[in-house]
């Protein structure tokens, strides 16, 4: 607001101080508080000076009971003047409102709102853009190290389970995998292993690692819906998810140590039911699912399995639920987003030529991949 203007200049003056500089010797004087400034008298020997309100700045906020103040101009630069007295002080205030305590805590506020609104335009843009400082951390790590991560995740993950290496079964499941990489980005793979475990199931761990349980193919009705599932985790993998969770869990250092090689003893022994029961954020799954569809619809599989898998998974808890009884085959689900909203999703897609995700033979020997079964030979043992 402006400075108020006094109807006629006080006759009264105040003791002072002036500085022309740091290094200049103070000269003592007399100030008032005239119409439309500080009036500066200095003796004869001085030129009288005027100091426009407008212009006055304080070395601290004026406070209603302050008893001096110490003032610079801005015209002057490097010039002091001290004036001593509460009643100058006070009536200063009137004419000059820029320096004083509450004027200048309202500028601090003002900025300290513009900063914080440019916090959060800055949060919303990163996040509008879809960039994570975790992502970018774990992009930045040799394949070789995310591989070990994974190896160790998968092996506690599914330690104690055999793995499913039916010739023809693998020979079905790894076509089915080359089918969908072809449309991962440039230098992304994944190595896609079955496991004789009956909860329904999927799994993506660092490095492009992908487990499926046996529950899984059990329950699927058609290949397409093990496409749409696989096409789900390869997307988790695509965007890091599993990396970011690890990192996230159990800190940088810890997730490094693995990485390099070290032991997986300790609180990582069990790093793959870790990352199994972290799960991941409804934007990390809605991610997943829109990587999903990109990769089924480059791949020319229809998305409709993955939609309809998750429908009849999602019918199986209900059917549990009013049953009475109790399960952990389907917990997994409770992160994913709402079912309406994936069939949505998928509903959405425009309509394009699509063939079988296998044949009906593939199908076949898929679904049998579990009747020949090793025992996993551990990623240290591989190595």
């Amino acid at each position: 607001m402006p400075p108020a203007t006094p109807t006629a200049p006080p006759s009264d003056t105040t003791y002072c101080r002036f500085r022309a500089g740091r290094s200049s010797p103070p000269i003592d004087g007399v100030a008032s508080l005239g119409l439309s400034g500080i009036e500066i008298d200095l003796g004869s020997e001085q030129p009288k000076q005027l100091w426009r309100y407008e212009g006055l700045k304080s070395q601290e906020p004026i406070r209603p009971n302050a008893i001096d103040v110490l003032l610079s101009y801005r015209d002057e630069p490097g010039a002091s003047l001290f004036v001593q007295g509460h009643d100058f002080a006070t009536r200063l205030i009137e004419y000059a409102p820029q320096i004083s305590f509450r004027s200048a805590r309202s500028r601090r506020w003002k900025i300290a709102a513009i900063g914080l609104a440019i916090v959060a335009l800055a949060i919303g843009a990163i996040y509008a853009s879809g960039w994570s400082p975790l992502k970018s951390i774990a992009g930045t790590f040799p394949e070789t190290w995310r591989q070990r991560l994974g190896n160790a995740a998968r092996d506690s993950m599914t330690e104690g389970y055999k793995q499913c290496v039916d010739p023809a079964g693998q020979a079905a499941l790894t076509h089915l995998a080359e089918r969908l990489e072809k449309a991962v980005p440039a230098g992304t793979t994944f190595d896609v292993r079955i496991y004789d475990w009956s909860l329904m199931n999927a799994f993506a761990v660092p490095g492009g690692e992908i487990v499926l349980t046996k529950g899984l193919i059990d329950k699927a009705q058609t290949p397409d819906e093990v496409a749409g599932v696989l096409a789900h985790e390869m997307g988790h993998g695509i965007e890091m998810h599993p990396e970011i969770a690890i990192i996230r869990s159990v800190g940088l250092a810890a997730a490094v140590q693995v990485m390099l090689g070290g032991t997986a003893g300790g609180g990582l022994a069990n790093i793959g039911l870790m990352l199994a029961q972290l799960g991941y954020s409804r934007d990390a799954e809605r991610q997943a699912d829109q990587r999903a569809i990109e990769l089924l619809k480059s791949s020319a599989i229809t998305p409709n399995g993955l939609a309809s898998f998750f429908k009849r998974v999602m019918d199986m808890e209900a059917e549990q639920d009013a049953s009475g009884s109790k399960s952990d085959a389907f917990t997994w689900l409770h992160t994913h987003p709402p079912v309406k909203e994936r069939l949505a999703l998928v509903r959405h897609q425009s309509d394009y030529p699509a063939t079988p995700a296998l044949d009906e033979q593939s199908w076949r020997d898929l679904k049998s991949i579990c009747k020949l079964t090793v025992i996993p030979a551990k990623s240290s043992d591989e190595s």
